[in-house]
This record gives structure tokens, C-alpha cells and sequence, in this order.
């Protein structure tokens, strides 16, 4: 069996990106993490045999496709967030047998923690994988069967109780596995935990180490 894994991404230059970031960093620097975070995701997630990786592009113009090179990408399309992520599951679904969702804020995932929910979605059984985020979020979510349209907007994203929602929402839709959680990076004191997470990976990717280096020397130049 086969899976499909989109990276959800804003592009710079096209809508705001990391505004909370950008408040400390300035909004060039709070970019370029951004592009650096999902360089680092799509390292990881790009590198497994069974996994197809795409991009997930906020935005319509196709100029902002074109700024993402790499992997083939697919279209969030209008509408809130929890709409987007079922839209590009289904997407997915349609493609492969079984769908993974990455946020581009997480990028000290491990490819165990993909190769986990592979393992657990790649069965005729109905199954669902969530990566909760410290925050209340999730940074992975993943099934291989699609949820109704209404579990995916039923609980607003971006809350400390979304990933349980999410969860209750979409508690009939097969059997749940949870992978550890991580540190979604939203703004400033998020990247200190990020890098120690980060340092726990043993095999981290080039892309990885090439991001924890500019945040390190980010987080120096602030003092």
C-alpha cells in the first residue's frame, strides 16, 4: 500500500507568513524560517519509500506555485483551515491509499514518527493517526478513509483544545494512534524548544541541521 503526504504552506511574497515570528524576528527573517521549516519537513517526509510528498499551496495564483519547487503541488482552496485540510485529504485519498496532513511548523519531526503512522494506516481497516501539537493543535493528521465534511470544520483550528476536538469530532471514523507530540512553532519561545527537540534526532537531514543553524544564529543576534 501506498500513502500521500501534503505539507501545508503560505507563500511568502503572497500572504502573511509566521506573523507572530515576524513580530521579533522582522518579516524577511520570519519568511525564510518559513521557507527553511518546510525545506526541513519536506526532507524528511519526501525521503520515505510507500510516501509521496506534495506541497499544499495556500494560494491560488500560479505564480506561488511556481515558488514551490521540489514536489508536485496541490490546492488548499478557499474557505477555513479545517475545509482545506479535508479537501486536500480527499485529494490525497483519490490518489493513494491513505492520506497524511503536515504543517510546515513542526520541521524536528522523525521519519520513525512518519514511518509509525504509515505502518498503522496501511490496513483495509478503517484508522486514523494524530501527531498533537504542545500547543492544542496537531502536527500530523492522517487517515485512510475521509472523514465526513463536517468533522473537519465541526471544532475551530488554532485553539488549545483543537486537537481533542478534532479527535471527538472524528471518533467514528476508525481507530485512533497517537504519535508523541511536538512543538508547533508559532512565535519567538517556541524555537528554543523546537531546537531541543531537535537535537534529540539521531539521523537529523541536511535541511534539518541547515535550520537549526539559522535559528540558533537568529536567536543570537536578539541576545
Amino acid at each position: 500500500m501506498n500513502g500521500g503526504v501534503a505539507i501545508f504552506v503560505k507563500t511568502p511574497g503572497f500572504s502573511p507568513v509566521k506573523t507572530r515570528l515576524a513580530a521579533t524576528l522582522g518579516h524577511a527573517e520570519a519568511a525564510r524560517w518559513h521557507r527553511l521549516a518546510a525545506a526541513a519537513v519536506a526532507s524528511v517526509a519526501a525521503g520515505l519509500p510507500g510516501l509521496t510528498a506534495y506541497w499544499a499551496v495556500a494560494e491560488a495564483d500560479s505564480e506561488a506555485y511556481d515558488a514551490w519547487s521540489g514536489l508536485p503541488c496541490l490546492a488548499q482552496g478557499a474557505g477555513p483551515l479545517g475545509a482545506r485540510m479535508g479537501r486536500v485529504h480527499a485529494e490525497l485519498l483519490a490518489r493513494h491509499d491513505f492520506a497524511l496532513l503536515l504543517g510546515a511548523d513542526t520541521p524536528q519531526l522523525d521519519a520513525a514518527h512518519l514511518c509509525t503512522a504509515m505502518a498503522w494506516l496501511a490496513t483495509e481497516t478503517p484508522r486514523m493517526a494524530m501527531g498533537r501539537a504542545r500547543d492544542g493543535g496537531f502536527w500530523l493528521l492522517g487517515s485512510n478513509r475521509q472523514p465526513p465534511a463536517a468533522a473537519w470544520t465541526k471544532h475551530p483550528c488554532g485553539q488549545d483544545d483543537t486537537a481533542a476536538g478534532y479527535r471527538e469530532a472524528m471518533a467514528a471514523c476508525g481507530t485512533w494512534h497517537e504519535l508523541p507530540p511536538l512543538t508547533d512553532v508559532d512565535e519567538l519561545a517556541d524555537l528554543s524548544a523546537m531546537l531541543t527537540e531537535m537535537a534529540h534526532l539521531e539521523q537529523p537531514t541536511p535541511a534539518q541541521l541547515q535550520l537549526s543553524d539559522r535559528t540558533r544564529a537568529a536567536l543570537a543576534r536578539l541576545g
